[in-house]
């Protein structure tokens, strides 16, 4: 294997912490991160509320279709 020492006690360290109940550090988030991620949640709230129209236009179209 090809890993630097450096490299590999970084991995034992971080091994260590996660074994100790630490969570891993992470580097900050860029705005333009922080906006995909908001523009995500966005999105699957959307179409999940899109397919709840879809089922309720179904639902009601074939009630109306019932009446008639």
């Amino acid at each position: 294997m090809n890993v630097g020492k450096s490299t590999m006690d970084k991995w034992v360290r971080q091994l260590r912490e996660e074994r100790q109940g630490k969570t891993p550090k992470a580097s900050p988030m860029t705005p333009e991160q922080i906006e995909i991620r908001e523009l995500k949640e966005k999105l699957a709230r959307l179409e999940e509320h899109n397919e709840i129209l879809k089922k309720a236009t179904a639902l009601l179209m074939s009630d109306s279709l019932n009446n008639s």
